[in-house]
């Protein structure tokens, strides 16, 4: 298999200086029931400063032009960094998921380096029902064990309407707060989000290991796949993890590599039980956007194809290392891919390249 670029673009472009709104951040993408795509994503004023503010673009005319329709809610941006992606049901109703940051000095970092730490955040939830123009305030969903939670991921709704939403626990700036790092917890919920279950989706026997960018599908068999970033503390990266489920998350199997060495996950369901795996690649191969397409089984991810679909000029800002201990001068990461109703694939990132900065798409056939 082959993928062929389409069209290039930009769903939006900042300054890339510091300043409101300057960076665009964490862009995620849905096909609402009337044909029209919808990308979310957070506007900050600077990678690690905690002002994210969630803002929503909309397409048309599948995904090559775009318009801003404006933040989500621009009434709680000064007390609040909020970052979440969306996602839809089947049913059409759409979902952001991710996290609140309390802001108590405008500013200030989300991130402590003595702790390799995020600030204390909790895990949140909205609904639309008017195809996002108006969405519920955030509800909490209750942080199941001590710590931080790292959401990049989108929530998954089943066919049979249960919620699923992913989160690699991280240490706080609280240096006495331990924290169980090797894993990524999913937390789910059958009641529409009135009460709430968690498990570990992804587990790692390593004790210096760690997750991020985890993210959880539903294949259109029926099973649940989950992938994340699979980090080491102690230095250095391991193929990226995965794990699939067979009774709609409430137990999973053993944690697998995927035998890919990138960086951030993100996963399509194809119609055909496969999935579409994106993710960057920053240090092992030619940096950019690579993309795969999957089979999983229980013991093996069934990789069928994988390309680089968007090729980075400047794989970091200043010519760092690329690790996660280097996240603060990326140059582009948080890719997504969504399957459009014409067969092609549309993928979103963020960028600062020589280029132009801020959320770039790519169509693909």
């Amino acid at each position: 298999m082959r993928f062929a670029t389409l069209r290039e673009g930009f769903v939006t472009q900042r300054s890339a200086t510091r300043g409101p709104g300057a960076l665009a951040v964490g862009p995620r993408t849905v096909v609402l029931p009337s044909g029209e795509v919808l990308c979310s994503c957070g506007l900050a004023s600077a990678l690690g400063v905690n002002d994210f503010v969630p803002a929503l673009f909309r397409s048309t005319d599948g995904g090559e032009t775009w318009a801003e329709q404006g933040f989500v809610w621009p009434h709680l941006q000064a007390r609040w960094s909020i970052f979440v992606s969306i996602s839809r049901d089947a049913e059409g109703h759409l979902f952001l998921y991710g996290t609140r940051t309390p802001i108590d000095e405008p500013g200030e970092s989300f991130w402590c380096d003595a702790t390799q730490g995020l600030k204390q955040n909790e895990l949140i939830w909205s609904m639309s029902a008017d195809g996002g123009r108006s969405w519920t305030d955030p509800t909490v969903i209750p942080m199941p064990i001590p710590g931080a939670a790292e959401v990049p991921g989108a929530l998954c709704c089943t066919r049979h309407g249960r919620w699923l939403v992913p989160y690699s626990p991280y240490n706080t700036f609280d240096p006495a707060l331990r924290v169980e790092r090797n894993q990524v917890v999913v937390v789910s919920s059958d009641d529409r989000g009135k009460t709430w279950d968690h498990t570990a989706m992804l587990r790692f026997a390593d004790a210096d290991a760690g997750a991020a960018e985890a993210w959880v599908v539903e294949l259109s068999d029926g099973r649940l796949l989950g992938t994340c970033w699979h980090l080491s503390y102690a230095g250095g990266e391991h193929p990226n993890a995965y794990a699939l489920s067979h009774d709609s998350g409430r137990t999973w199997s053993p944690t697998r590599s995927t035998g890919i060495l990138g960086q951030s996950t993100a996963l399509a369901a194809l119609p055909d039980g496969r999935a579409l795996f994106v993710y960057n690649q920053r240090r092992h191969d030619e940096p950019g956007v690579w993309l795969a397409v999957v089979r999983p089984t229980d013991t093996d991810f069934g990789i069928e194809a994988n390309e680089i679909v968007w090729r980075a000029p400047a794989p970091t800002q200043t010519g760092t290392s690329g690790e996660h201990t280097e996240w603060s001068d990326f140059s582009f990461g948080e890719p997504c891919v969504t399957p459009l109703p014409d067969g092609t694939l549309l993928v979103v990132l963020w960028c600062i390249q020589p280029s132009g900065c801020g959320v770039r798409y790519v169509k693909l056939r």
